[in-house]
């Protein structure tokens, strides 16, 4: 049985509505391409999610632990894929860092509370 961990990712987009608008359709169901969808899965994602609000974006990544790890691959695997490389392109008109990370999207978060973890 392997093992999920959760990963947490931050973006912010570009704040015009018509291209929030326009990002949004991007993202409804069927409207990623297949291929990104697909390497997407590959690199062991079992569930993610973005939520929105206003301009900010938080994405909700469980993946199988052992390929969690593997950041390096999994740029790798990106860097020698055209479907990922056009989508992330295409994405980044949208997107811009956030003023704590301003050399890179999709900032990972640290968990700082667990509920569980409370007395």
């Amino acid at each position: 049985m392997s093992h999920i961990t959760r990963r947490c990712f931050a973006v912010d987009l570009v704040d015009e509505p018509e291209l929030i608008a326009r990002y949004r359709a991007w993202h409804a169901p069927g409207g990623p391409p297949a291929a990104v969808t697909q390497a997407i899965r590959d690199d062991g994602v079992r569930d993610l999610q973005i939520w929105l609000v206003a301009d900010r974006m938080f994405m909700i990544m469980e993946q199988d632990a052992a390929q969690a790890q593997d950041d390096a691959g999994k740029a790798a695997r990106d860097a020698a894929n055209p479907d990922v490389q056009a989508w992330n392109a295409l994405m980044a008109r949208f997107q811009r860092s956030l003023p704590a990370a301003s050399d890179r999207t999709w900032v990972e978060m640290e968990r700082i509370y667990a509920l569980d973890e409370q007395p």
